[in-house]
């Protein structure tokens, strides 16, 4: 079966028809030609495919495309306009890349824990709900801890998320 759905991706609104089966990661990748999340595990356990949906990182390769009819999708590409996004900056500063593949995914989860920090979102190791969360290494790790990097940039990506923190 067919859905008709309509995306803003990058702040470009794209219209395409899929099956109800489709995931957002394929409706992205092989319909739209949107290369930036990419598929590593295609299930939602390496963190290569985040966007930042609706203003919140997400998982694509775990969402159904007509789920998200309307929404807006903002991929690591679209993040930088006529300068590079802080966050993206700081990881060519720290390395914080070998090969490549995971750092949109990387960055794009960067980008929204850094906003769910600021909002005072709690996680595992919060000690309590906080208005001004301490982002330090136990911190970052914790909320990144769903990127994967086959690579072993992690220093380069602690480093990276930890200047842009303070930018």
């Amino acid at each position: 079966m067919e859905a008709h759905i309509t995306l803003s991706v990058d702040g470009t609104e794209r219209s395409i028809d899929v099956d109800t089966r489709t995931t957002l990661l394929d409706a992205l990748r092989e319909r739209l030609g949107v290369t930036s999340p990419k598929k590593g595990c295609d299930h939602g356990q390496c963190g290569s495919c985040t966007v930042l949906l609706d203003g919140r990182r997400h998982l694509t390769c775990l969402a159904l495309a007509v789920a998200h009819d309307g929404a807006e999708i903002v991929t690591a590409a679209g993040l930088a306009g006529d300068d590079l996004h802080p966050v993206q900056r700081a990881f060519l500063d720290h390395d914080g890349y070998q090969c490549g593949y995971c750092t949109p995914g990387q960055v794009c989860s960067a980008v929204g824990m850094l906003d769910e920090a600021k909002q005072g979102h709690p996680s595992h190791v919060t000690d309590d709900l906080v208005a001004d969360v301490d982002l330090d290494d136990d911190e970052i790790r914790e909320r990144m801890s769903g990127n994967l990097c086959r690579c072993g940039a992690y220093v380069g990506i602690l480093d990276a998320i930890r200047e842009a923190a303070t930018a």
